[in-house]
């Protein structure tokens, strides 16, 4: 394996670590089991609004630090020590979670908040480093990998865990409940083993550290708001992202509350969740040819194109055989539209600002998390059909991917020389 192979490998096996937090942790478990468990006496609505209330929390959190940290890693050269640090922090949060007793919600709300911030924080970090493992010429098939061996991985340990909580038994486990508080132990433990290659492999940076470190990235961040108006296309991205990114998430995170809705049972949603990793594992790592063969840009539009059909077909789904369609539709574009976002974005940035503009990057898709719910939200309660609620997704969808197309894209064999740096 030649070194450049392996930078790229080393680099993406940080998707196949962290992945396991979003799948068994925030998508699979952390939700079913602070109801039934951790708040087990809390009416169903109260816990409802309590889980509502950390994500919301966590994701603001997020947001408002990313730009200042992406720019203070810039200006420290401390990309890799950031994400060794949110690593860290997730990783001891998810199996700290396995101590947190019955009925205290409140102690697994914090933990799970503490946990979330360094799984979001850390990606900032992460998605800034793919400019040293990747050329012009390689960064869609890079950036696909790290999300196509992020679903295989996050698949991988959830599959298992399911496994573990269905049949206990086959796995020396006393019951469920100790299934899955040993399933947050192993998320950590994960997360922690197959994060090491990015930190031995992945190359240093080439930009020194700037004097003043932190200051120096305040300084930096402030730079870049003042030269807002220089920097059109990337912020005409962001705010397309912004758009396309919340109906992504919106669908994603819905779907199966969506299938509760119709009546479908919570056994086979779960299986429907499987679904829709395991799909996306071929159809992100094929996602590089289509973008190399028609380009990134409209290989995004595709993607983009699959969802809207996808919401639209949810609105005929009448058996749960079809909700299964329905995973694989969605699977077939869950990691294409992120990956190729990360790598048509990475094109539009100033050189050597990495850091800082995947904080921006970072900040826009935790915003992208508040219209899409509140849209299905009013439409399914305002018409009573909840299949006209997921429907209204497609404006957001629709918006977005209008914003894309006058959005200009370099060419493959340079980053955007284009787009003025910022003195720092």
């Amino acid at each position: 394996m030649n070194e450049q192979r392996r930078n790229e490998l080393s680099w993406a096996a940080y998707d196949w670590a962290n992945s396991a937090f979003a799948t068994t942790i925030m998508v699979g478990f952390f939700p079913v089991f602070f109801k039934q468990y951790w708040a087990k006496d809390m009416a169903a609505e109260e816990s409802t609004f309590w889980l509502g209330a950390i994500s919301s929390a966590y994701a603001l959190v997020v947001a408002v630090v990313a730009p200042l940290l992406g720019s203070v890693a810039d200006a420290t050269d401390g990309h890799k020590k950031f994400l060794a640090s949110q690593m860290l922090l997730g990783a001891a949060m998810s199996a700290g979670l396995f101590w947190v007793g019955a009925g205290q919600w409140q102690a697994a709300m914090i933990v799970y908040a503490i946990g979330a911030i360094g799984f979001a924080l850390g990606n900032i970090f992460y998605d800034s480093l793919i400019t040293r493992v990747s050329t012009p010429q390689t960064v869609d098939r890079v950036s696909t990998l790290g999300y196509g061996m992020g679903y295989l991985g996050g698949g991988l340990l959830f599959l298992i865990n399911v496994v573990m909580v269905a049949k206990p038994a086959l796995f020396g486990i006393s019951d469920p409940v100790m299934a899955v508080r040993i399933a947050f132990l192993m998320v950590g433990a994960w997360w922690l083993i197959f994060s090491l290659p990015v930190f031995l492999f992945v190359p240093a940076g080439n930009t020194p550290a700037k004097n003043g470190g932190f200051f120096a990235g305040v300084k930096q961040l402030a730079e870049t708001f003042s030269h807002i108006r220089r920097l059109k296309m990337v912020w005409l991205f962001l705010l397309a992202y912004f758009l396309y990114i919340d109906g992504v998430n919106t669908i994603t995170k819905m779907a199966v509350d969506f299938g509760l809705s119709l009546g479908f049972a919570a056994d086979k949603l779960m299986l429907a969740l499987l679904v829709v990793q395991f799909v996306a594992v071929p159809a992100t790592l094929l996602s590089s040819r289509l973008a190399n063969r028609i380009s990134p840009k409209k290989a995004l539009f595709v993607a983009l194109g699959m969802y809207s059909l996808a919401t639209a077909y949810g609105y005929f789904i009448q058996h749960e055989w079809q909700f299964f369609v329905l995973a694989g539709m969605i699977g077939t574009a869950i990691g294409v539209v992120p990956a190729l976002s990360r790598s048509l974005y990475s094109r539009l940035i100033p050189p050597g600002k990495s850091g800082e503009f995947y904080g921006f990057y970072g900040m826009f898709g935790r915003f992208a998390a508040v219209i899409g719910p509140i849209l299905v939200g009013w439409v399914t309660l305002s018409l009573g059909n909840a299949r006209l609620g997921i429907l209204s997704v497609n404006v957001l969808l629709l918006a977005g991917a209008l914003l894309l197309v006058f959005v200009k894209v370099p060419e493959r064999d340079s980053f955007d020389e284009s787009v003025p740096t910022v003195e720092g």
